[in-house]
């Protein structure tokens, strides 16, 4: 088969500072086996040499387009967005997510381009094997069965491994052009495209197979939720109301705060609403333990707000 009669896969790329590791994954992500890749970048405002790179790496190489550089979105959600506001449908079958430090093994885009077709669903995303410097590997697990509302709640793994359909893909990038201004509060494009999804009768499939390494450093924008340190930092983000607002955010941008299901907890300080959440624990969250999680969580913010 030559490369005119590949798949045609668009990868969005958004970059900070990230020349440590950025070879490397641009690198995997060029060289994708089965698929007719081409790569658009956009470099939040940097000063580790990273929008000269691309700008070089993109003369020299026909497949990669870099948007307009010196802007500051301020973070990786604003960063995606832009990418998907200026990457119209064309000519292209899949579009697919890529952060700038990890690594993508040959086979990632094909086959998660093949699961597509085979399952006939609207978007993808996998489990990834999260490496550390020192040498340890973890299986980072998010393909549990789909619960009815956990796409408030949680995103379908790391967005590093989304790739969406082109029907799906319009109907996302005409929704962020419409809605600019509203997703400027929302702080995690991959639980937004989700919630999305999943909100508009869209079809989603989490494979359990992991064809990427997800690499873990101090920079990390989102990392793996594994370790003392990151259950505090989840302890924190849940007790001083950052995540339950981010839920109530996404509900309002995506048009569901009459749902009967949401109305009790989409404004705060309710105590029935915590309520709720508690006898719904289990169909918010996919992981058993996430669910168990919530639960107390939600009883510890009932006994603080009388």
């Amino acid at each position: 088969m030559n490369n005119s009669e590949l798949p045609k896969v668009v990868v969005l790329l958004a970059a900070h500072n990230g020349m440590r590791w950025m070879e490397e994954q641009v690198t995997s992500i060029l060289n994708q086996e089965g698929v007719a890749v081409s790569l658009v970048v956009s470099v939040d405002l940097s000063n580790d040499g990273s929008e000269a790179w691309f700008a070089q790496l993109a003369q020299q190489d026909q497949r990669i387009h870099v948007l307009p550089q010196g802007v500051r979105e301020g973070g990786a959600a604003g960063n995606f967005f832009r990418l998907i506001a200026a990457n119209p449908e064309a000519d292209f079958e899949h579009v697919a997510f890529a952060d700038q430090d990890d690594i993508w093994l040959p086979e990632k885009l094909h086959h998660a381009v093949d699961t597509i077709k085979r399952k006939g669903v609207d978007a993808y995303s996998s489990n990834v094997l999260a490496v550390w410097e020192d040498g340890r590997k973890h299986l980072v697990e998010k393909s549990q069965p789909q619960r009815q509302w956990d796409f408030l709640f949680e995103a379908a793994g790391p967005g590093c491994t989304y790739v969406f359909s082109p029907a799906f893909y319009k109907a996302l990038r005409h929704f962020v052009l419409s809605h600019g201004n509203e997703l400027k509060a929302v702080h995690l494009h991959d639980w937004f495209c989700y919630a999305f999804a999943r909100s508009k009768g869209f079809s989603w499939f989490i494979d359990p197979e992991a064809k990427m390494f997800y690499r873990q450093h101090d920079l990390n924008h989102v990392g793996v939720n594994t370790g003392i340190k990151a259950v505090i930092a989840r302890c924190k983000n849940i007790s001083n109301g950052w995540w339950l607002g981010q839920a109530r955010i996404l509900a309002r941008v995506l048009g569901m705060q009459d749902d009967a299901f949401v109305r009790p907890w989409i404004n705060p300080g309710k105590r029935s609403g915590y309520v709720h959440l508690f006898i719904n624990i289990f169909r918010c969250r996919r992981k058993t333990i996430d669910a168990l999680f919530m639960g107390a969580i939600m009883l510890v913010m009932w006994v603080l707000n009388p």
